[in-house]
């Protein structure tokens, strides 16, 4: 009988172990977690989004099934779960989550109580009109196509987009080793501080926070620490502390109630949480001074209402309340993108610089 020759090659366990991990990490780093510089997007939702644009299904044009999205994505550029992209989807459309919707959603898209989404199959969606902004001048030859996982199609590397995306929307992701989490900021102050750049290139992140004095959160809130923002833009990594907005408001039979009108950006999507951990105190008789905890938010805004006992201090509970639950949080600010394939952390100006830069290569 022939036996085959095989080619059997000795190596190192722990150096295979290292390559490998190392390639995976890298493939999550670049390929998944974190956001281009220049488009502010992650390739699944870059892909979600192109695909869209692909079917015609604009906003000026009907929604169509999200299950047929996920679908033609998958099949087409983006080889991974079904979840994932649809995940991607939904955060796109949750305007508690984005400083401006990119997916006009039709159906259930979840709620800022922490309420998921409907299935695909019953949600619809369409791109929202600045997403036509990010892609306008696609066909234009403007930015490089690269083949797709199976190399049968073709996808951009990255969108043309118009507006500054990565400072208005922002982004989290967790790669193996990183993270990076940026907020979302006002979409007229981000614009004013890129002309502001484009006016003097050598104009100071200090300078360029006249314009964009700080994030803007969704959600609202009040920065505590804002003092702190100057060197969180110029260094690019910081913690901000975000405290719940609140009206005293006089109550029934003589009492005071606080009133929750806006709430930390770290709880959107938890709302039901914090109202929980209030009623849980309360029950718990470690404040004495609450008499009921009340959510009455409609679609008119975020209303909870904390009713207190006649003759309690107001200001002590507050706090308190403060200390014990997430009516103040902290939100880390890791200003971490993808420049030339490799991560980067950048600082406010320079994630300007790179926005007008791609400009300048686009117009081109």
């Amino acid at each position: 009988m022939e036996t085959k020759q095989e080619n059997v090659i000795a190596t190192d366990y722990a150096d295979v172990m290292q390559k490998s991990y190392i390639d995976y990490a890298m493939s999550v780093i670049i390929s998944r977690a974190l956001p281009d510089v220049r488009d502010g997007l992650k390739p699944v939702q870059r892909r979600t989004l192109y695909d869209m644009y692909e079917l015609g299904i604009r906003y000026d044009r009907p929604y169509r099934k999200c299950a047929r999205i996920v679908g033609d994505t998958m099949g087409k550029y983006h080889p991974h779960g079904d979840s994932s992209i649809y995940e991607a989807l939904v955060v796109m459309a949750q305007d508690f989550k984005k400083g401006k919707i990119l997916v006009d959603g039709h159906g259930n898209f979840g709620s800022v109580d922490g309420d998921g989404a409907a299935a695909m199959r019953y949600t619809e969606a369409r791109l929202s009109k600045i997403s036509m902004e990010m892609l306008a001048d696609i066909g234009k030859d403007t930015v490089d196509f690269v083949p797709n996982f199976d190399e049968t199609e073709k996808e951009p590397e990255v969108l043309p987009v118009k507006v500054p995306n990565l400072l208005l929307n922002g982004a989290e992701g967790i790669a193996v080793g990183m993270t990076t989490s940026i907020p979302p900021h006002n979409f007229g102050e981000v614009i004013d501080g890129v002309i502001a750049y484009m006016k003097n290139p050598d104009i100071t992140t200090e300078e360029i926070m006249e314009y964009i004095p700080g994030p803007d959160f969704p959600t609202g809130g009040i920065i505590t620490n804002a003092s702190e923002l100057a060197n969180i833009y110029e260094t690019g990594e910081g913690k901000i502390k975000v405290r719940a907005k609140t009206v005293i408001e006089k109550g029934d039979n003589g009492r005071t109630n606080i009133v929750i009108t806006e709430i930390p950006y770290t709880v959107s999507g938890n709302k039901t949480k914090l109202v929980e951990s209030i009623s849980g105190l309360m029950k718990d008789k470690v404040f004495d001074e609450i008499y009921d905890v009340q959510d009455v938010s409609s679609k008119e805004g975020i209303r909870i209402v904390i009713e207190v006992k006649k003759d309690r201090d107001v200001q002590n509970l507050l706090n308190g309340l403060y200390k014990k639950t997430q009516m103040e949080d902290t939100y880390g600010v890791n200003l971490l993108a993808i420049r030339d394939g490799e991560p980067h952390t950048f600082n406010l100006k320079s994630m300007i610089e790179e926005f007008i830069l791609f400009q300048e290569d686009l117009y081109t």
